[in-house]
């Protein structure tokens, strides 16, 4: 492989176990709406987009979020009113304003008073809706008071941050007027955006399934990059070294990656920051660019085999071509770090991401059934463990919180997969963990290569089986996305039973179990993940 031993085995560990973290499906942007309803205080907790003009002039689309209670904004741009900004007095809204609200959005500040109670002097005295200013640069959640009733509140409220309502009460005490419209369109539970990812994580498990076919010339085996720190040597000891650097995962170290996985997660949810997600970003640049090399280096060497070679300190001989796609490849991986917030910047990530999981999907195996069911059944109970279960203990979604990086002063971890969601008005990703591919794709090469080394092909063997329930997997997560509403999805519990579960069904109906499940285990293994 492109690694020299050592290190791709240091990459792999690395990656594989932060894999294991974020293997949640879904997208960045739905939140569960945990209160309490009552008479008029059922509705729904909804985003709003705060339209506003100064002096006629339209400026910077700002957001809110709606109360428990009060009217249901329109879902359309063009059925929003524009109407006249006023600040009451005093400015929380506590008792009878001085200032006129008539046909107005009155801007009050939160506190002293219940939201409700705001809300009903503020239409008591005329306001046509009410914009309350928070304290601090969140949008907190307005449910209802028990002592104010607000089965009579028929004016839309909406909380905006700090900011948001300083910037409207500056305009107005230059003497500026200040008109707002207010709309809340529905954010698409499942975006289209999903197809493009599900095409990209398909891709990704066949290409590196089908790789070392891919990669063979007309008169070698499979052809790697040789831009890796080692000393000239002859082709025996270049295969020996490719050789060497597979690693077969065991039961042992199977068990360990998920028990020390869920530690390290738990400590990420209580002390992530900002330097740590740095530290996953490099890590995350070096494994990147390094699978990019690699299989960059291994398509031009299927056309051309006589390239001009160069001695390098350290590196020892290796080819021009090799030295120019690093340098290439360190400079896309620079320019993505650099620009890693940017709109488009998930096109970096997706393509790191994708090269780094080809590529280690070419160190890792799974020598047989008896290891997969153990590696796939403990990473299908972490994952739900960690999605559905662990807000009954931490009070939200434990997996959910790191994939989003809360906590970690704007980083995001980029172990990730991400489409923006181009139907959505008010934007976001769809996302899915490195996880839910490497885990699933350790098993499709394995299949692969016991169809080759049993002759078989097409649906008499298994491959083209779990390729098709890895799809449905990927399907059926989408469609539990829909049913929970937006909620962050496991997705190995929809991927293990259509990929494992298939091989598993398939080998007893076959007569093949045994084989599947002891195979390879009479052969002398070429490196184990937990030994030495």
């Amino acid at each position: 492989m492109a690694l020299s031993f050592p290190i791709g085995r240091v990459i792999f560990c690395i990656f594989f176990w932060f894999s294991l973290l974020v293997g949640c499906f879904g997208d960045g942007g739905s939140n569960k709406d945990p209160s309490k309803s009552a008479p008029g205080c059922d509705n729904p907790y909804k985003l709003v987009k705060v339209d506003n003009w100064v002096n006629g002039v339209a400026g910077e689309t700002y957001t809110g979020v709606t109360a428990r209670f009060g009217a249901i904004l329109p879902l359309e741009v063009d059925k929003s009113v524009k109407l006249p900004a006023v600040v009451a007095n005093p400015l929380t809204c506590c008792s009878a304003p001085s200032t006129k609200l008539s046909n107005s959005v009155a801007l009050v500040a939160r506190g002293d008073c219940s939201f409700n109670a705001k809300a009903n002097i503020a239409q008591s005295n005329g306001a046509k809706a009410l914009l309350v200013i928070n304290d601090d640069e969140g949008t907190n959640e307005m449910g209802c008071d028990d002592d104010t009733p607000a089965t009579n509140i028929t004016i839309p409220i909406v909380m905006v941050p700090k900011s948001t309502g300083e910037s409207f009460r500056k305009a107005m005490q230059e003497g500026h007027k200040v008109e707002i419209g207010l709309w809340a369109p529905d954010r698409p539970v499942v975006s289209l955006s999903v197809a493009f990812l599900w095409l990209m994580a398909v891709s990704t498990v066949a290409t590196a399934s089908l790789w070392p076919e891919i990669a063979k010339t007309k008169d070698t085996e499979p052809r790697y990059d040789d831009f890796s720190p080692k000393s000239a040597s002859n082709g025996a000891e270049g295969n020996k070294e490719n050789t060497e650097e597979i690693i077969n995962i065991d039961v042992k170290s199977a068990i360990i990656f998920v028990i020390s996985a869920s530690t390290f997660l738990v400590l990420l949810f209580f002390f992530m920051s900002s330097w740590f997600v740095w530290l996953l970003i490099v890590l995350f640049c070096i494994g990147g660019v390094e699978g990019m090399h690699t299989l960059i280096v291994t398509l031009i060497s299927r056309g051309c085999t006589n390239q001009k070679k160069v001695t390098l300190p350290y590196f020892g001989e290796t080819t021009i071509v090799s030295l120019i796609v690093l340098i290439f490849c360190l400079a896309f991986a620079i320019a993505w770090a650099i620009t890693r917030k940017a709109s488009f910047s998930w096109i970096g990530q997706d393509v790191l991401g994708i090269c780094l999981m080809i590529s280690i999907l070419q160190v890792a195996r799974l020598p047989n059934i008896k290891v997969a069911t153990v590696l796939l059944c403990c990473a299908f109970v972490y994952d739900i463990f960690w999605v559905f279960l662990s807000p009954i203990i931490f009070h939200q979604s434990v997996m959910i919180a790191v994939a989003k990086g809360n906590n970690s002063g704007g980083e995001s971890i980029p172990m990730l997969l991400r489409f923006p969601r181009l139907t959505d008005p008010w934007g976001g990703y769809d996302m899915i963990g490195f996880g839910d591919i490497l885990f699933p794709g350790l098993l499709v090469g394995f299949s692969l290569r016991f169809d080759k080394e049993n002759k078989k092909s097409g649906a008499s063997g298994y491959f083209i089986w779990l390729m098709v329930g890895y799809a449905f997997g990927l399907f059926f997560t989408y469609l539990g996305l829909y049913l929970m509403h937006g909620h962050g999805q496991p997705a190995l519990l929809y991927l293990v039973p259509c990929t494992l579960g298939v091989c598993v069904v398939l080998g007893l109906i076959r007569g093949e179990l045994k084989d599947l499940w002891n195979h390879g285990s009479t052969s002398t293994p070429t490196a184990s993940l937990g030994g030495a």
